[in-house]
């Protein structure tokens, strides 16, 4: 999208950024620096990039402490939620809920026109779903709830470099020529492009909707997670072999993942406990309702092996 593609209010509208110096918000960042006034909501204003920290407004303060939301929201139209709790500790549903009210209360407060809401793909009606899964469901449910209008984008997993998802599945087929498969890499999931879901969050912005709506996003291809592996392998010209070991938990895949990849045990169960259910778009109005349109899970693979180097 040009800088031609919106109106010229459209340059005075205002919109925060949480997570900022997160994987997506720091690439969404630059990308509607030119169309928008842009504010970012961060902890430490240091971590912020220094090629965009003097062209953006920053706002110091912490979603966990109601206090320091204090005037943050001020001036804000469209606010983006892209925070999560994984690495909160065992209590991290407690607190993704906190901070997910301390951050409605603060924009309703504001006058906030809109929440746009990065969440994940699964089935509200799935008892086994996962607590990763279930508390990125609630925030999305408390934000609804609220006087503010809120569009939640719910993906699956988001292939690019430096995505949580992309460097798992990078360091298990690069450094494994024999992978021990667990039952999670049956399961199917959806993928989606990086740039794919910037692109969506950007038109998210100005996006004509009436109250609060849903929507989820992928790829055009359903596939597995073993298969995203072989596709990866293949892009890089790697020959992998799979061996199926359905009785390997997440706690321990987790444990074992701790030994092959940069993710810490922790974060990786609870990664591990979503990676067991399905994860497919169910309805996909966003390809009628938004004018960006995906890219292939193959397509997607390709640029991101492109970007790593």
């Amino acid at each position: 999208m040009t800088s031609d593609d919106h109106p010229i209010t459209n340059r005075q509208k205002t919109v925060l950024v949480t997570g900022a110096t997160g994987y997506v918000g720091s690439r969404l960042v630059p990308r509607i620096l030119p169309h928008y006034q842009v504010k970012c909501l961060v902890r430490d204003p240091s971590r912020l990039d220094e090629a965009i920290r003097d062209q953006v407004e920053v706002a110091q303060g912490d979603v966990m402490h109601s206090h320091s939301l204090q005037g943050c929201l001020q001036g804000v139209d469209v606010a983006f939620y892209l925070i999560h709790g994984m690495g909160y500790g065992q209590d991290f549903q407690k607190k993704d809920r906190l901070a997910a009210e301390n951050f409605v209360n603060a924009a309703m407060e504001a006058g906030v026109s809109r929440i746009v809401y990065l969440g994940g793909l699964g089935d509200d009606d799935d008892p086994d779903l996962s607590p990763h899964l279930r508390s990125r469901h609630e925030v999305g449910q408390i934000f609804r709830d609220s006087d503010v209008p809120t569009l939640e984008l719910r993906a699956s997993v988001v292939l690019g470099p430096g995505s949580l998802s992309y460097e798992l599945i990078r360091s298990l087929t690069q450094r494994l020529p024999m992978m021990i498969c667990p039952k999670w890499l049956a399961t199917p999931t959806q993928p989606i492009a990086t740039e794919d879901v910037l692109a969506y969050l950007e038109e998210a912005i100005e996006l004509p909707i009436d109250g609060s709506q849903v929507f989820e996003i992928g790829s055009q291809d359903v596939i597995t997670y073993g298969e995203l592996i072989k596709m990866y392998a293949k892009e890089r010209n790697l020959t992998r072999i799979l061996i199926s070991v359905p009785l390997l938990t997440p706690y321990l895949s987790s444990l074992w993942l701790g030994l092959v990849t940069p993710t810490s045990a922790e974060v990786g169960r609870h990664l591990i406990e979503g990676l067991r259910n399905p994860t497919v778009v169910r309805d996909d109005q966003a390809r009628t309702i938004f004018s960006h349109q995906p890219m292939t899970t193959q397509e997607a693979i390709h640029m991101a092996v492109q970007q790593e180097a």
